[in-house]
């Protein structure tokens, strides 16, 4: 039996920290797709300096693509090609009863827009 169709299910992940607020609280949940390719502005699970982390993506080429917190005070996470992972990407978050979407692959430059509240 193959686990290639266990990749592409959705998953969630609880926020454990404020580095993503105000779009993404503290213990909201995320609903996570696995991708290795994403749009610039998307957020996402990515592997990069030897540690998984929730940040948004930004590329201004590729000398200039780096992970970064929403929250003032937490550091631009550098990414070299060949030395990091994009894991997945957020496609949910939901808070509370309150559940919000986003579209990861918008080929043009600006950052995901929600596409609905419930």
């Amino acid at each position: 039996m193959s686990n290639e169709c266990s990749y592409n299910e959705l998953y969630p992940l609880q926020v454990l920290d404020d580095s993503m607020e105000p779009e993404f609280p503290e213990k909201c949940i995320i609903v996570i797709e696995p991708a290795d390719v994403c749009a610039t502005g998307a957020y996402v699970v990515a592997e990069a300096q030897g540690e998984r982390w929730f940040r948004q993506y930004l590329s201004g080429g590729e000398s200039q693509k780096r992970l970064v917190a929403l929250k003032p005070g937490y550091p631009d996470i550098p990414l070299t090609e060949g030395e990091y992972k994009i894991i997945g990407v957020v496609v949910q978050r939901n808070l509370g009863r309150k559940i919000k979407h986003y579209h990861p692959y918008v080929p043009d430059g600006t950052p995901p827009k929600p596409i609905g509240l419930a």
